[in-house]
């Protein structure tokens, strides 16, 4: 049996890449329903997803919960506690985009909210961290020898032409950091899926263009719980320049080298063995990251086999994974170029 889902939030992201995602999974999904706060939107949505169930309210969607087995919400980040505490309180798992919440204090609820549900999920949508990249790297990764430090750095020319960038929570952001949340919390679950979790913080930030609304440009030094230390970099604001996105992760017997620069056909990740000591025989190899998980398919894959199993082990994205992330960027934020210990969960 497929699983009955229910859109909350029909703007520009859930008509464009959610809904084709759940159309390819019809052997897990089956949208049954749709919520906007503008009905016409809503009624587009409908439309284009071949269903009739448009409701009036949320509360609504609510209290039709016998023919619904789940909620995919995209609403501002700033309404994620709301939509989780009316759909857990209902019994109804739900999934919601990242960051998981505006602030802090908002996410604590969320993984509050969770705690108290435990046996309704509550799911982060971030695809970042179902990225293959990453069990591959990890699989690679005793081949460098002990772990010493890393480079993260992901920059690019400010996209004029984006087609969220006139939309309000673009403009006139209500989560922390703007893009520096909306986006960095993408490269910090590629990076911590890989090396862990951040202990501490050190940063500048600095804004570049007003269109983003507060600080849009982050270069950081941190330190992980295991005591590697390494520098993070992020921006996508500049000028003209080549977009680039490039991880690097030095041991004492070697590196890791990802290159996930979007001008490349596929990720490539080169692995240098050796260095240990005068004799050590030193390598090079590459591995071509062929149909990396870029679109959310793969998240909502799990998502779905994770309710109709009911076994949640393979979830990656849980409410405490996702607030880490922000809570880097939080750190990161009031660092002001001291040392930030991240916030727990």
């Amino acid at each position: 049996m497929s699983l009955r889902i229910a859109v909350v939030g029909t703007g520009i992201f859930a008509t464009d890449t959610h809904l084709p995602a759940l159309q390819k999974l019809d052997n897990i999904y089956q949208v049954v329903g749709c919520y906007n706060r503008t009905k016409a939107k809503a009624e587009t949505f409908a439309k284009k997803a071949g269903i009739t169930k448009v409701y009036d309210s949320l509360d609504e969607l609510l209290a039709d919960k016998d023919s619904i087995d789940v909620i995919d919400a995209l609403l501002p980040v700033q309404y994620n506690p709301l939509i989780v505490e009316s759909a857990l309180s209902n019994g109804i798992p739900i999934a919601i985009e990242k960051p998981i919440a505006a602030n802090l204090e908002d996410a604590h609820k969320v993984v509050e909210l969770s705690r108290k549900y435990p046996d309704t999920p509550v799911f982060i949508l971030e695809q970042w961290a179902y990225y293959k990249s990453i069990e591959l790297i990890k699989k690679e990764l005793p081949r460098i020898g002990k772990l010493v430090s890393f480079q993260y750095s992901s920059t690019g020319a400010f996209n004029f032409n984006n087609k969220y960038l006139s939309t309000g929570w673009r403009q006139h952001p209500k989560h922390i950091g703007g893009y520096l949340s909306d986006g960095g919390v993408h490269q910090l679950a590629l990076l911590t899926g890989i090396l862990g979790h951040i202990k501490s913080v050190s940063a500048k930030t600095t804004q570049i263009r007003e269109l983003s609304g507060t600080v849009d440009t982050l270069y950081s030094l941190m330190e992980t719980e295991s005591g590697l230390i390494g520098t993070f970099t992020y921006g996508s604001c500049f000028g003209n320049t080549e977009k680039k996105g490039i991880f690097q992760i030095l041991g004492d017997n070697g590196s890791i080298y990802l290159d996930f620069s979007p001008t490349l056909p596929s990720p490539k990740i080169t692995i240098n063995t050796g260095g240990f000591s005068a004799e050590s025989e030193r390598k090079t190899e590459e591995i071509q990251v062929e149909n990396e998980n870029f679109d959310p398919v793969r998240e909502f894959q799990v998502f779905g086999e994770g309710l109709l199993k009911k076994d949640y082990s393979g979830y990656i994205t849980t409410p405490e994974v996702a607030f880490h992330h922000l809570a880097i960027v939080d750190a990161a934020l009031k660092s002001n170029g001291q040392s930030i210990d991240v916030e727990k969960a």
